[in-house]
């Protein structure tokens, strides 16, 4: 995986450790509906460097199809309103802050 250190998170501002998110996900690139959309060249460079724990809620939150549909920007992202209370609310937190990890339901 792709990281960069000591960069300031673009939806939470704060500076971490940062992971490379696509804003238009890899696992779409190929089908047509975007690749009529966007060119090769936009696909592969709809990126935003952003910290974990900002990373997992943007997934939690939207499906794939909904990141490549409404999320294809950092405000685009943020109007969402979980997504905005969840980046609000980390962005008062110190850089080394990591947020609790929920528990998840086991199936069985």
């Amino acid at each position: 995986m792709d990281t960069r250190i000591n960069e300031r998170c673009t939806l939470c501002g704060r500076t971490v450790l940062l992971i490379r998110h696509h804003l238009i996900p890899k696992t779409l690139h190929r089908k047509p509906r975007y690749r009529k959309r966007y060119d090769r060249e936009r696909l592969n460079a709809a990126i935003r460097w952003i910290c974990r724990p900002c990373h997992t809620p943007l997934h939690r939150t939207l499906s794939e199809r909904d990141l490549a549909d409404t999320g294809a920007s950092r405000e685009a992202l943020l109007a969402h309103p979980p997504i905005r209370a969840f980046v609000e609310r980390l962005a008062t937190k110190p850089d080394g802050f990591v947020p609790k990890r929920h528990a998840r339901l086991r199936r069985g």
